[in-house]
């Protein structure tokens, strides 16, 4: 009798770690910087929220890196996601903060974690341990991440800041005793590093040494990592590996959208989902000086770093008009980074006040900054760009900008991953609206 299960998804590892600053993302862009030097065709992914890692992804693996996030993402979404890589012979997903690190509430299909991401797709783990500082417990590290979740398995390490031959010894002895296979040993070396700065690591645009960066990688891991194994290690995904049939709704029909080194901060997966939805994305440069396409129906200005290009962005006088006239009688909002800059005044960090846009009330200042970070559901009062009033939508927030004045109507009530009010509200005005609320998904249970 036959049987109509779906077929599997695609093969896949997740590369995670014990804690932040372990190394998994300089050893997931080697990674996929030697396999594609191979001829390994390798479908990135991150884990969690996170803009900066897919992009530096991108440029590795030469395809958009998807972001599979537990808690703000059901499962058919996270199905969705991995058809992406239906196409491709390996993919690699990289993990967030430590392994099993989430929030404690659970979201559309999980806590945020790594591990949820493990447990959904079935795809192994590959821990990156970093042993400067220790021989033998790193096996005990690996041993109990192993024994943590059932339903998480752990296929192999890779150890990185290996100080030479002496120090990998010691550290396979303590292997050897548990049976977890050592499937690399990278050697120390600070030239390997990728720059960073507040918000994490420099972005990848910004890197001109980059191409080399990435080069010195994929020699690095080509030299000491076991790749046969690592890809042999891999298993297809539990979670089939469906097209998106639900796009998410885009924000108009010509999308004129905020593109460059200060408006970066955008979803692969809310652009596909757009593009899904029939819309046109056309973008445009505020540094550059270039207006939002009078032509679009809705002007979007995602996240970035506008603070550390305030200057430029206040001289901009053809953006700067052209985004007021374009705001007389449509739609234009803003994300984090765009939505300070359609506020009235940015300070910078040397305490300098910039004008910006003026289309909001809103004075930020990073002369005294302070970090807001985490998962957000917001309940809006009034629509945005795609979204009705009433509409539930799931996001997070990080930045380190303080709120000086934000005089304008609330956009929405919003609330941390534990249901707690927080104090940002958003601010809409006319034709204008913005927050510091990065979108991710719709709340299916309202949407």
């Amino acid at each position: 009798m036959s049987t109509n299960s779906p077929a599997p998804g695609p093969r896949g590892l997740i590369i995670a770690a014990a804690g932040s600053s372990s190394g998994k993302t300089t050893v997931t862009l080697g990674l996929l910087a030697a396999l594609r030097r191979r001829g390994c065709a390798v479908q990135p992914f991150k884990c969690g929220p996170d803009y900066i890692d897919p992009a530096f992804h991108a440029v590795a693996a030469g395809r958009p890196s998807f972001n599979l996030d537990s808690w703000a993402l059901p499962q058919a979404k996270l199905a969705a996601l991995l058809h992406h890589g239906i196409d491709a012979n390996l993919c690699i997903a990289e993990g967030v903060m430590g392994l099993f690190d989430g929030v404690t509430t659970i979201g559309a299909s999980g806590h945020g974690s790594t591990a949820d991401i493990a447990a959904l797709t079935g795809w192994p783990v590959v821990l990156v341990i970093d042993v400067k500082g220790m021989a033998q417990s790193a096996a005990a590290i690996a041993l109990g991440c192993a024994r943590y979740r059932d339903d998480v398995t752990v296929a192999g390490v890779i150890l990185n800041k290996v100080a030479g031959s002496r120090h990998a010894a010691l550290v396979d002895e303590g292997f050897a005793q548990i049976g977890i296979p050592v499937i690399g040993a990278l050697q120390r070396d600070p030239a390997l590093t990728i720059p960073e700065r507040h918000l994490g690591l420099l972005q990848a645009e910004e890197d001109a040494e980059l191409a080399h960066r990435l080069d010195a990688l994929a020699s690095a891991v080509t030299r000491d990592v076991d790749l046969d194994e690592l890809q042999a290690a891999a298993q297809p995904a539990q979670l089939a590996a469906t097209p998106p049939a639900e796009p998410l709704p885009p924000p108009g029909q010509r999308i004129a959208l905020a593109r460059d080194a200060a408006f970066s901060f955008v979803y692969p997966h809310l652009l596909a989902s757009w593009r899904d939805a029939g819309a046109e994305i056309v973008p445009f440069s505020p540094l550059a000086d270039q207006p939002p396409d009078p032509s679009c129906d809705v002007a979007w200005l995602p996240g970035g770093y506008p603070e550390l290009h305030a200057g430029r962005l206040a001289a901009a006088t053809r953006f700067l008009g052209g985004l007021r006239r374009f705001a007389d009688d449509k739609p234009v909002h803003g994300e984090c980074g765009g939505y300070m800059t359609l506020g009235a005044g940015l300070i910078d960090a040397a305490g300098h006040r910039h004008a910006m846009a003026g289309l909001l009330g809103l004075e930020t200042d990073f002369a005294q900054r302070r970090l807001h970070l985490g998962y957000r559901t917001a309940r809006l009062h009034a629509p945005i760009p795609g979204f009705g009033a009433g509409a539930r939508l799931r996001g997070h927030e990080f930045h380190y900008a303080r709120v000086m004045a934000q005089p304008d109507d609330a956009l929405a009530e919003i609330r941390d991953a534990n249901g707690e009010l927080t104090a940002e509200t958003g601010s809409r005005r006319g034709h204008v609206t913005g927050s510091f609320f990065h979108l991710i998904a719709a709340d299916g249970s309202v949407a």
